[in-house]
């Protein structure tokens, strides 16, 4: 039997195939901008804290059982839960929004571990000489704490949040349209499911090489810079 490839079917709905991309690159890009954000509260939270500053023994046991609960299970009954448990509740979401909480909880769960390990390793030595110069916790934190750990972990960082991109696909299934949804609209379109996913399969290689290079490069640009 001689399977013949059509390619140009697939390309040839680029709009669709494009729509998907950008909205995995938006989902992408806020998710790991507030996944980030809380990771880094939660990493302080579970460590030792800084200076003289110590998170509540509640509030730890809170983060701990939130980070997990999220890390030991799979993400889509997460995104299920948003998207399907929560109308229950009254909180209705657009397919949109809840993929994107779905993975803001994902990606924090995953970056506070990772985080807290760059915190951990920060010298208690450092941390007494920045408070004998005056600086007071907040900046403590910011300035001497932060950017050496964020060092440490960034290339655990870039691939948890490499990981998160890629899935992304599975909110396909409430309909968010993002690439793996273009693909399934295609192929229910023309029947080129073989070539629909291999072209996307080669498109989020793509995303994942070009986002690791960027990751990197904002890396060493803004965020411990030449430290």
């Amino acid at each position: 039997m001689k399977i013949q490839l059509d390619f140009m079917a697939v390309l040839s709905e680029w709009p669709l195939l494009l729509k998907g991309v950008g909205w995995t690159l938006a989902l992408t890009a806020a998710a790991v901008i507030v996944g980030t954000l809380v990771g880094i509260a939660f990493a302080w939270v579970r460590g030792r804290g800084f200076g003289d500053t110590l998170a509540p023994a509640w509030l730890k046991a809170l983060v701990g059982g939130y980070v997990e609960l999220i890390r030991n299970t799979p993400f889509i009954v997460q995104l299920f839960f948003i998207f399907f448990g929560l109308p229950a509740a009254g909180f209705k979401l657009s397919a949109e929004t809840a993929s994107f909480i779905a993975m803001v909880v994902n990606l924090s769960a995953y970056a506070t571990e990772i985080i807290r390990a760059g915190l951990e390793a920060t010298p208690k030595g450092q941390i007494e000489a920045a408070v004998s110069l005056a600086l007071n916790r907040m900046q403590t934190f910011i300035r001497v704490v932060l950017p050496p750990a964020l060092k440490k972990v960034w290339p655990g960082m870039v691939s948890q949040i490499i990981i998160v991109m890629l899935g992304s696909s599975v909110c396909g299934q409430i309909s968010t349209q993002e690439l793996s949804y273009a693909a399934d609209l295609i192929q229910s379109r023309n029947f080129r499911a073989f070539e629909a996913f291999i072209t996307i399969g080669v498109i989020y290689l793509l995303l994942s090489m070009a986002l690791r290079h960027l990751l990197n490069w904002l890396g060493r640009t803004f965020i411990f810079g030449g430290r």
